[in-house]
């Protein structure tokens, strides 16, 4: 408009001279320079979509996840705060029923967290181009935001719903067990907890798929769909003779019980680190059943810690022995946790996507195209190792990630992402 004004289109970066003026600020484009109005410019995500030449919808969908979704629901979570904030009498406030209503809607932070290391991952690989990294650094001065990298910034909301227990706990500790909101502010830190260990055990799940995968890129002569079609969970394995009709033939083999499936495979006769695939069992179709030390009318034949897995059709029986009685308890209790935890799955909607079941079986696949035979692959002995001290392993992702504080008691080893908030906070009080 003016000779003293900076022209410009949708999309163009600006090199900002001089921004001590709120309203109007000094810039140059090229050789072109000149004041503009500073309320032309927005943040990260708008800047962002406004360079197709230089983000894709899939590369911003990895960056940012659903932060844009959490930021409209803390939007709401602040209003109903407030207004049950007394601003002339603090101590009067009640508080702890908001948290309790918007308990489920926290559950949003559970995408994010799961997708944070993947930003770190390719927020890494696009700050090695120097036009990405001024473009993220222009959009922090123009915003007047505080000398943090993005990945900084994209930090805050898995170290959000973390503080949470921590702040409840607080305020909890100083509220008179006789004030009128003492008994929704103990509701709200143990329905909190319950959020960061929901979040805790799916990261804990997704990080598990490599592993799964990995394990059956190492087994010879695969059948059928992959594991991850329907299992995201190993509950258990062990050796256990699987005894046949109709001529009650012994089988000593190797079993692997999955959500949804059990999985049986055979070790190879001189390197008994290599497994063959040879059958598997679907679990939705079961009925587990305790067989007493003796003869089994079924298969006519004496056995001894012995169970069966009865088919909703009469006609598929199938019998097991385990070594010792502890080994065969340990068994029926890993098969009233596979049906617990299939029904927990159900009940919290858990469900991989089909891009990260695709993702998870290429990282495997790729790990086997190194020129090494498939039974001295590097994946083959430590993993079938590690299957064989745990009961419940973790299996953590190949992935660098970023580490919180976990604030659940968790049953099981807890994902390095829930560790040490307080080491990475970028925030100083």
């Amino acid at each position: 408009m003016d000779d003293q004004e900076l022209g410009f289109k949708a999309g163009d970066v600006i090199e900002v001279m001089d921004a001590t003026n709120k309203e109007w600020w000094w810039g140059r484009i090229l050789d072109s320079e000149g004041w503009f109005p500073a309320s032309f410019v927005r943040g990260y995500i708008k800047q962002c979509r406004k360079r197709a030449d230089m983000f894709t919808e899939e590369q911003l969908k990895t960056i940012f996840g659903n932060i844009e979704d959490i930021y409209k629901c803390q939007k709401k979570f602040v209003k109903a705060l407030e207004k049950k904030f007394n601003k002339d009498h603090p101590h009067l406030s009640e508080v702890g029923s908001c948290f309790l209503e918007y308990q489920t809607e926290f559950q949003i932070y559970s995408e994010y967290c799961n997708n944070h290391p993947n930003a770190c991952v390719e927020l890494s690989r696009l700050t090695k181009v120097n036009k990405y990294v001024y473009f993220f650094e222009a959009c922090r001065l123009l915003q007047k935001m505080i000398d943090i990298s993005l990945d900084g910034f994209l930090l805050t909301p898995v170290q959000k719903i973390c503080k949470y227990p921590l702040q409840l706990a607080e305020l909890l500790k100083y509220t008179n067990p006789q004030h009128r909101d003492f008994k929704d502010v103990e509701a709200a830190l143990n329905a909190m907890k319950n959020v960061a260990r929901l979040i805790n055990e799916r990261k804990r799940r997704l990080e598990n798929i490599d592993k799964i995968a990995q394990w059956q890129s190492s087994i010879e002569d695969w059948e059928g769909e992959d594991v991850l079609v329907r299992s995201s969970e190993l509950i258990y394995s062990g050796e256990l003779t699987k005894i046949s009709q109709p001529q009650a033939k012994s089988q000593q083999r190797m079993f692997f019980l999955f959500d949804h499936q059990l999985v049986c495979c055979k070790k190879d006769l001189l390197r008994r680190d290599i497994l063959y695939y040879k059958s598997r069992i679907n679990m939705d179709d079961m009925e587990i059943v305790d067989v007493e030390d003796g003869k089994d009318k079924d298969f006519n034949i004496s056995v001894k810690n012995a169970f069966k897995l009865l088919c909703r059709d009469p006609e598929e029986v199938h019998l097991f022995c385990a070594k010792k009685p502890e080994q065969k308890q340990r068994w029926l209790k890993a098969f009233e946790n596979e049906r617990k935890q299939v029904q927990l799955d159900q009940e919290t909607g858990f469900s991989i996507t089909e891009v990260q079941k695709k993702q998870a079986m290429l990282n495997a696949n790729k790990q086997h195209h190194t020129g090494k035979p498939k039974g001295e692959c590097a994946v083959t002995r430590p993993y079938y190792d590690f299957l064989m001290r745990q009961k419940h392993p973790s299996l953590p992702t190949n992935l660098p990630q970023q580490q919180v504080f976990m604030l659940a008691e968790p049953k099981r080893k807890p994902s390095n992402f829930w560790q040490n908030i307080s080491r990475l906070t970028p925030f100083r009080k």
